[in-house]
């Protein structure tokens, strides 16, 4: 037990990450109460009587906290109510329902990021990749007659090439000519936003009736299969996890995922030991692209349904937070799009119950990958051994 404890509390990846996570919520509550006025005015007879402060904050704080954990995991209140038969089992589902539906196409993007991180590669366009693959999966689901199954299997395939393909362009630029993976993805992330913002409104795109910017809808026999009523949980989160398993396999036990991390820890070796780099960068993106559209394909097939300028949100940019806090590992990632996916759900339910503005939860997101990303911070504040420091320090800077 007590070498058990010495190793908890040295400063490893799992330790600094979970004490990210709590010096996050610690800070957030800091700003809940700084961001709620009768909260602060408490504060102003802070000497007089104390416990009015201290009582209001606990309050505030306690409140916007458990409605962001009734958001995302579950509420009691319905647990109670489905075990007196006056509510559902439905209800009871429902949060972790929302947290499921949010996280899925996070894990591809997700795993799009780190993929391109072990082998040395900066896809920072996720979210132009993202938005091909909901722009061809939502063109594939909406143009093409086909049976239900053969439908969604011909939809996704279209959402994962449309990533692949705006992938391969800057895989084989970087092949090819060197150019910076960064700034041709920067500018194909334009690019793509551009586009959809114009195929929305062409004839036969555009959904008849309307004239605001919105595609016509999926059929049906393309939309990825859920629980129904409100649950909102489908078969996205299903492929995630395969997803997962997939690229946990890629990376450690197939021949391209030791060339790609070969060449991700140095290309001048690599080359040397007679893997093609330039094969190597190009296969990469090619495959980060599609696990991004495979994200963008998850969105508009699992909850919009249809094209609009914003049918991709913020999924892409997104991705590089949760490959970040998941270390570029692929169940690291998917735990990460998991618990972004809490936030954001539990954010909804906070906003609603307690007035405080959902920008909170992008707040708290921040914070945890600040303080992920500094790891003497967080070993200084929790005086962590420094025994493992350096090493801890050397996996987040890998694959950059």
């Amino acid at each position: 037990m007590a070498h058990f404890l010495h190793n908890l509390w040295s400063a490893n990846t799992v330790t600094v990450t979970v004490l990210s996570i709590v010096l996050a919520t610690i800070v957030g509550a800091v700003l809940i109460v700084v961001s709620d006025p009768d909260v602060l005015h408490t504060f102003s007879y802070f000497t007089a009587r104390p416990s009015d402060a201290l009582t209001a904050s606990w309050d505030l704080i306690s409140g916007a906290y458990a409605d962001l954990f009734k958001g995302a995991i579950v509420d009691p209140a319905t647990v109670s109510a489905w075990a007196d038969g006056s509510g559902t089992w439905r209800q009871v589902f429902f949060p972790i329902s929302e947290t499921l539906t949010y996280a899925a196409p996070l894990a591809f993007t997700g795993l799009s990021v780190a993929i391109a991180f072990r082998g040395g590669l900066f896809n920072i366009g996720g979210q132009g990749q993202a938005v091909l693959g909901t722009i061809i999966a939502a063109l594939a689901g909406f143009a093409l007659p086909l049976p239900p199954v053969l439908h969604l299997i011909a939809a996704l395939l279209a959402g994962l090439i449309g990533g692949a393909v705006w992938g391969f362009i800057p895989g084989i630029l970087k092949a090819r000519t060197g150019a910076h993976e960064v700034i041709v993805s920067i500018m194909l992330n334009y690019t793509a936003t551009l586009f959809l913002g114009w195929l929305i409104l062409q004839k036969g795109v555009q959904q008849p009736g309307r004239s605001d910017a919105i595609s016509k809808t999926v059929d049906g026999s393309a939309q990825l299969p859920s629980f129904g009523g409100e649950l909102r949980a489908n078969l996205g989160i299903v492929l995630a996890v395969l997803a997962t398993i997939g690229v946990a396999w890629l990376l450690n036990r197939s021949a391209f995922g030791f060339e790609l991390r070969a060449v991700g820890a140095n290309s001048h070796a690599a080359r040397t030991a007679g893997i093609s780099v330039a094969k190597t960068y190009t296969l990469l993106m090619v495959v980060a692209g599609g696990l991004a559209g495979l994200g963008g394909a998850t969105q508009v097939l699992g909850t919009a349904y249809a094209l609009t300028p914003q049918v991709a949100g913020n999924i892409g940019f997104d991705g590089l937070l949760v490959a970040l806090l998941g270390r570029n590992r692929p169940w690291g990632t998917l735990g990460a799009a998991l618990l972004f996916g809490a936030l954001r759900a539990g954010g909804n339910r906070m906003q609603s119950y307690t007035g405080i503005s959902l920008e909170l939860v992008t707040v708290l997101q921040a914070l945890i990958v600040i303080f992920i990303a500094a790891p003497a911070l967080v070993k200084a504040i929790f005086r962590l051994r420094a025994a493992r420091s350096a090493r801890l320090g050397a996996s987040i800077a890998k694959g950059w």
